[in-house]
């Protein structure tokens, strides 16, 4: 039974079945001669040696669209290695065995006193694969590669896994949304006890916010992701897979994401899906809640709850599915060039709404005002956020404000400009009608803003 067997001998089951038809996989032309000339197939333990240096280590397969001419070498180290082969002689060390990876459903034996998990993967670093020649990262695994990749996962519970999108976040897309809340209600439906869904980290506070606002659970919805590639020494998948399990199977039904809550492997954060934001390019504590406390911290996975956040609670909810949304919704920066022509642009070209990141208290030059009552007029709604994320939106401050408001500007409070955008998506799938836009878009649904602001919120 695998969840019995050795956890090394399982992590260490890295090529895949086909493995026994292709012994060089997506080797090319001149890398797969130099292998055969040497009688080298992958997982043997081999020496390449150039005129001044050697590499000694287990032949990896490597990225399908990798140039031709290079091998990945596994080192003692841990760490992955591209060589060039060209002027290099190979030394065979040792022939290595035909492991398959992971292992067939009947081989996965079904716990009864385990919960069920459904873990969704949609792409991104943490289901993916560094090219370790160029440094590229490159979306390769599948929900199921998830589970053998991280094999203690099957200590914590029974899996559900499947593969919606195979994609990096940056092409993340609103109607992508709507597929992953149906599928996740789908699997609610059937049983499933809590959902993981794997996701890249560029766009994942914007999916969060969606799932928030287009599902009611009665499980808790974990989205997690990673800052380094599942096969690098670094990478922080493992401990946050681990993690939003231990998350999903938690009594908080809600949306969430759980991401490292520090540099180093001592905890995770579980952030609130309409409070989060990333918050640096490649820190792995990039998550941050704003204008919010995380929900939880899970260390040495146990969750700990926070006593100052309000959560629903496991089947508090029934399941409801809302998913409609709205395409044509534009996020606009403020910044000192602006012109009317922007705001002017998008109302010509069929916007529906607009989000404006404002400065300060939800500022934009005095010139903006004519074109965004023009919006309003149109029945095209229009969203004041700051970017400064910390803070409220106050335009009853300076007469700026003021004219903007009287221009039938709506506040965005103290969301986030993502979770704004993502909101006025939603709303304006459930209608057009720009008076009861604005009603939804001061209802607090999904936990987006608060009714007062705390100093405790800034920089936590």
């Amino acid at each position: 039974m695998v969840n019995k067997m050795n956890k090394k001998e399982y992590a260490y089951k890295l090529i895949n079945d086909k493995l026994n038809n292709n012994t060089f996989l997506t080797y090319k032309e001149i890398a797969k001669k130099y292998l055969e000339s040497n009688g080298i197939t992958i997982g043997d333990t081999i020496k390449i040696n150039k005129e001044d240096i050697s590499y000694e280590g287990i032949l990896l397969d490597r990225s399908e669209d990798s140039e031709d001419g290079y091998l990945v070498l596994k080192l003692d180290s841990g760490y992955n290695v591209g060589v060039a082969i060209e002027n290099t002689q190979a030394e065979l060390i040792q022939k290595g065995d035909k492991p398959k990876i992971g292992y067939g459903a009947e081989d996965i034996a079904h716990d009864p006193s385990k919960q069920n998990i459904s873990i969704i993967s949609t792409g991104g670093t943490v289901s993916s694969i560094i090219d370790y020649r160029t440094g590229a990262v490159h979306p390769k695994f599948t929900a199921a590669d998830l589970i053998k990749a991280n094999p203690e996962l099957l200590d914590y519970a029974n899996y559900n896994v499947k593969a919606l999108y195979n994609i990096l976040s940056e092409n993340m897309q609103p109607k992508y949304w709507v597929e992953a809340a149906e599928s996740i209600a789908n699997d609610i439906s059937d049983g499933s006890d809590g959902i993981v869904i794997a996701h890249g980290t560029d766009t994942l506070h914007y999916t969060a916010a969606a799932l928030s606002f287009m599902l009611k659970t009665p499980v808790p919805i974990v989205i997690t992701g990673a800052q380094r590639s599942s096969d690098r020494p670094s990478s922080d998948a493992n401990m946050n897979l681990i993690d939003s399990v231990v998350a999903a199977k938690s009594d908080i039904a809600e949306v969430s994401v759980c991401m490292h809550g520090s540099l180093n492997d001592s905890y995770t954060y579980l952030h609130k899906g309409t409070k989060v934001r990333k918050m640096h390019t490649s820190r792995r504590d990039t998550f941050r809640s704003i204008n919010y406390e995380p929900i939880a911290k899970i260390e040495n996975h146990s969750v700990d709850i926070n006593p100052n956040c309000r959560y629903t609670k496991r089947n508090e909810n029934e399941l409801e599915v809302n998913s409609a949304v709205e395409e044509k919704v534009g996020l606009i920066k403020s910044f000192p060039g602006i012109c009317e022509e922007l705001i002017e642009y998008h109302i010509d070209k069929g916007y529906k709404g607009l989000v404006i990141e404002g400065t300060g208290l939800g500022h934009v030059p005095d010139k903006l005002i004519t074109p965004l009552a023009r919006a309003h007029d149109e029945n095209i709604p229009v969203v004041m956020t700051s970017q400064c994320l910390y803070g409220r939106v106050n335009m009853n401050v300076y007469s700026t404000g003021r004219e903007i408001l009287n221009a039938g500007v709506i506040s965005g409070r103290d969301m986030t400009p993502e979770t704004a955008y993502v909101k006025l998506s939603w709303v304006l799938g459930q209608t057009n009608d720009i008076g009861e836009v604005a009603k939804l878009m001061n209802k607090n649904i999904a936990g987006e803003f608060n009714e007062k602001s705390s100093i405790k919120y800034f920089l936590n």
